[in-house]
């Protein structure tokens, strides 16, 4: 009797998983990807995709779900969700649609605002099929040079630069010339970094697969025996290259993405990934970042949905079951309700929880539990500059550069955060500059004899809150004399790597914390969302931090979901799709990937034997 009644439940608990993975049709096909058509020049005509305005006719009827927000993590779940055959609507608070992906023309000068570059892009990689599936084949990337970073350390005499070369072996071997010395410690770490790569589909599973499931993993440590990937996972990255090498710079050029958190405070496991991700080269949307907006806008039209800007979400319905039934939207003096049985935030969990949610939802403990499991990230500040020139006539190329005043982060880190308002501006401690013009081939077609330079660091909110209240555009002369104070002491480091840019600076834009919170929605001013530290990666806060919520039928996606940048993010999404079709994307990709690669090696196999005959 018991054995029969086991054989009940293991047939029913076998039937339930292959129609959860397989008994329903995937989102993923090889035959929605077509060869990649011409690439829309007209502005007037892309803007009508990007920059469509909220409009309550525009919203199609009979919606699926709704998406908050269309950075990469909003759109990639819409995206994959609309191929299932379903109605979702996108809203976006600002006048064009793609959250850090868009870019924005002023003076003749287009700059990206958040993707500086992209890795793991070679022929049938796993993030190569996504972007061919959300876009339907019809966005390209550009491959950069093999040297695609320098890192730079020290100022003046003591200044020393190390080339960053992607190449499957090549970039292990170019650093071993780099630090002779330390061939050992570089070796280590590779072997870390390929790891890490391999075993990172466990951290995704354990927001997968069942809450319960997971914590009885993590709390009965069959987890951190599985995988040594859950240890690195919660050791800080100063701890692991300490161990490595005593070489100050080589620690730098092991955690040398940085993103607000210190290395003392960042997951080694997520620091080895960021440089693993640019092992088989970096590469760079052809026409620029919008272009994943717009074509992934295009692939949620065809499947009856629609992107709509301009529209910002004033708050989350909720019924009196405590379930989301829809959204919200402002327009002008009145709000327009919008309905669907599915929304998803991807505003990040700072704005869904503590702005968007009803303040009776929001102070229920299951609310303030998921909050009190993160903490805001730094906020970041921008400067963007335009030049009458080529890359050329400039002196720049496709590399960036990250440099640094010394090689202690954590103490340089640590330093700089702790200053005064008014003492920060002229100690910047670290800079990103990178060139997006010379990344692009279509640039110079789109914007000829023109270049431009973004450059990146990190900053407190609370150094610009006293201006949070007032208009964009509008915040007074104090504040625009102070965040020029800033500009003016990274412009002038960056002249010093690139002498040739003064002379043909014409235009210069300086976006703070308050500028992210207005256009991209970025709390407190933070463009990777949530802190990447130690206690956001702690295991069991990895297995509750998921995309379901306490609110039913309410879900998040986005960086908060895994990790920062475009493509923490596009997981983000990838995981949101997944819980809210109740089906494991990620196994469609990976069977369709399987397949690709086996088509590729047929047609090798046939060329080779062709060349035979």
């Amino acid at each position: 009797m018991w054995l029969l009644a086991f054989l009940v439940w293991f047939l029913s608990w076998a039937g339930g998983m292959y129609w959860y993975l397989c008994g329903r049709p995937s989102p993923f096909s090889e035959d929605c990807v077509k060869p990649a058509g011409p690439m829309e020049l007209n502005q007037k005509k892309r803007d009508k995709v990007l920059k469509q305005g909220f409009a309550k006719q525009k919203v199609p009827k009979d919606l699926d779900a709704i998406v908050i927000g269309s950075g990469v993590g909003g759109m990639t779940a819409a995206a994959t969700i609309a191929k299932t055959g379903k109605k979702v609507l996108v809203l976006e608070q600002h006048d064009q649609a793609g959250g850090c992906c868009h870019t924005f023309i002023d003076k003749g000068f287009e700059f990206d605002v958040g993707l500086h570059y992209v890795g793991q892009l070679h022929e049938n990689s796993l993030f190569k099929i996504i972007f061919d599936q959300i876009t339907e084949g019809q966005l390209e990337f550009a491959e950069l040079d093999q040297h695609f970073d320098t890192v730079v350390i020290g100022t003046g005499k003591e200044t020393r630069e190390y080339t960053i070369c992607s190449g499957k072996t090549e970039m292990e071997e170019h650093l071993k010339k780099q630090f002779p010395d330390d061939t050992e410690a570089i070796e280590e770490f590779f072997k870390i970094m390929k790891l890490s790569a391999r075993k990172t589909p466990y951290l995704a599973a354990l927001k997968l697969v069942p809450e319960w499931l997971a914590l009885f993993l993590v709390s009965s440590g069959l987890a951190n025996l599985y995988s040594s990937a859950f240890r690195l996972l919660s050791m800080n990255a100063t701890d692991l290259v300490e161990k490595l090498t005593s070489n100050k710079d080589l620690q730098v050029i092991f955690a040398y993405y940085f993103y607000g958190t210190p290395p003392r405070d960042s997951s080694s496991l997520i620091n080895a990934l960021m440089l693993h991700h640019f092992k088989r080269g970096a590469y760079y949307p052809k026409g620029g970042a919008s272009e994943i907006p717009y074509h992934i806008t295009k692939v949620i039209q065809k499947y009856g949905g629609n992107v709509l800007v301009r529209a910002p979400v004033s708050r989350i319905l909720v019924d009196s079951q405590g379930a989301a039934y829809g959204v919200a939207v402002k327009k002008g003096k009145e709000e327009i309700e919008v309905r669907a049985p599915v929304v998803i935030s991807n505003c990040g969990i700072f704005n869904t929880f503590k702005r968007l949610l009803p303040p009776e939802i929001q102070v229920k403990p299951e609310i303030q539990k998921r909050l009190d499991m993160v903490r805001p990230g730094k906020g970041s500040l921008l400067l963007f500059s335009g030049f009458d020139g080529t890359a050329e006539e400039l002196g720049i190329s496709a590399v960036s550069r990250w440099v640094f005043k010394n090689n202690d982060m954590d103490a340089m880190m640590d330093d700089f955060f702790s200053l005064g308002k008014e003492e920060a501006p002229e100690n910047i401690p670290m800079m990103f500059v990178t060139f997006p013009s010379p990344k692009d081939p279509m640039s110079q077609i789109r914007h000829p004899g023109k270049s431009c330079m973004t450059i990146l660091t990190m900053v407190n909110y609370e150094w610009f809150e006293e201006w949070k209240d007032t208009p964009v555009k509008r915040r007074g002369a104090d504040y625009v004399e102070y965040k020029n104070r800033f500009a003016k002491h990274l412009f002038d480091w960056a002249c010093v790597l690139y002498p040739k840019l003064r002379e043909k600076l014409v235009f210069q834009d300086v976006a703070t914390p308050l500028t992210n919170n207005f256009y991209l929605g970025s709390y407190r001013g933070a463009i990777y969302s949530t802190d990447h530290n130690l206690d956001r990666y702690h295991m069991d806060i990895m297995a509750k931090n998921r995309c379901e919520t306490p609110v039913k039928n309410l879900y998040v996606s986005g960086q908060d979901m895994f990790s920062c940048g475009i493509i923490g993010a596009l997981h983000g999404g990838l995981m949101c799709a997944s819980r809210v079709l109740g089906r494991m994307v990620y196994i469609d990709l990976l069977v369709l990937k399987k397949k690709l690669k086996k088509r590729k090696a047929l047609e090798l196999a046939a060329l080779a034997e062709k060349r035979l005959q």
